[in-house]
């Protein structure tokens, strides 16, 4: 597994907070608890919940202040927001169950691992792709949520680049899918996405077979070679149809172009997809567009003016269009 991603935010010793809440986490491999925040209290039924925000920090892992702003934006939104869930869960680093004395069965990763999907490094071998399952799972009981329509995964930064991994590999969709929910992931601001196939951008809109020194190009978390353990024996070629059948909205700020951003991935494979964020969102955007010619629903919206400030891409008009479908979007009808 590449180790990318290691930059000043990223290195901090320990967050500033922990979520109080737990999500217990269970597979074959073991179990262990997720820290997280969620507005309502959904271990008892939550009958007018029609909408879950399900909301990924970044590398600063300070999912408290996701949380809180996601509420805020669901206050912003006014009758739209009504019936509005918001959970944000917690991916921590080694450091911080360390250097917290935290229980030994909270899950911890080896530095930003968790963005990619893979294992958590204790108490259990557990991805952080099988801790969104849990949280989907929760979502998908009727019991407790009997009234639910949708579902939205949003990340902005290296939360954006664990939603848009899981969209391409998730399994806890289809539970939700079943019972008539819908499911949307918002990708706002990545450094980097998984391609599909071994071309990598010339430019917006021009594409080549990749030929420079980079060995870990088409490695995970860019490329589909040595995937971590959840996804198993799954091609690339169903990982690819199971990506392009879901509701994917891309959200890119005009003004997120410092090839210098002190959290930018700039590993050769990172800079094989362009030369900054908003270069590398266009050009995969151009990318899954022309692979996927006939049926494909995929939307990318441009926020005008915004750099990397996750406030101001999803309190924009686009952002909490497609958090909330609250018409204002411009660049939604542009495109």
């Amino acid at each position: 597994m590449l180790l990318t991603d290691l930059t000043a935010e990223s290195t901090r010793q320990t967050v500033d907070e922990v979520a109080h809440g737990t999500l217990r986490v269970t597979t074959s491999a073991g179990t262990g608890l997720l820290p997280i925040y969620v507005s309502s209290d959904w271990s008892k039924p939550q009958p007018r919940i029609t909408r879950a925000i399900v909301i990924f920090h970044g590398v600063k892992r300070n999912a408290g202040s996701y949380f809180r702003s996601a509420n805020e934006a669901v206050e912003s939104a006014g009758k739209a927001g009504q019936g509005t869930i918001v959970i944000a869960p917690q991916f921590l680093r080694e450091e911080d169950a360390a250097g917290l004395h935290l229980d030994s069965g909270i899950l911890r990763w080896h530095h930003e691992r968790w963005e990619s999907g893979a294992n958590a490094i204790g108490p259990a071998p557990l991805s952080s792709f099988d801790a969104i399952d849990a949280v989907l799972a929760q979502l998908a009981d009727r019991s407790r949520f009997p009234d639910l329509l949708q579902v939205v995964l949003a990340g902005h930064s290296g939360g954006a680049q664990v939603v848009q991994r899981y969209a391409a590999v998730g399994r806890g969709e289809g539970a939700l899918t079943e019972i008539g929910v819908r499911v949307r992931y918002v990708i706002a601001n990545p450094s980097s996405y998984v391609y599909f196939s071994e071309d990598r951008p010339l430019s917006n809109t021009s594409f080549a077979r990749y030929s420079g020194s980079c060995k870990g190009f088409n490695r995970w978390k860019y490329g589909v070679e040595d995937t971590p353990p959840y996804v198993g024996q799954n091609s690339f070629v169903s990982m690819e149809e199971s990506y392009g059948r879901r509701d994917v909205i891309y959200l890119l700020g005009t003004a997120d172009t410092d090839p210098h951003h002190p959290d930018l991935d700039v590993s050769c494979e990172g800079e094989a997809e362009g030369p900054n964020r908003f270069a590398r969102g266009t050009a995969y955007f151009t990318y899954i567009k022309a692979r996927h010619p006939e049926n494909f629903s995929q939307r990318l919206w441009e926020v005008p003016g915004v750099a990397h400030d996750e406030r101001e891409m999803f309190h924009s008009s686009c952002g909490m269009e497609a958090l909330f479908d609250l018409p204002g979007c411009a660049s939604a009808k542009q495109h």
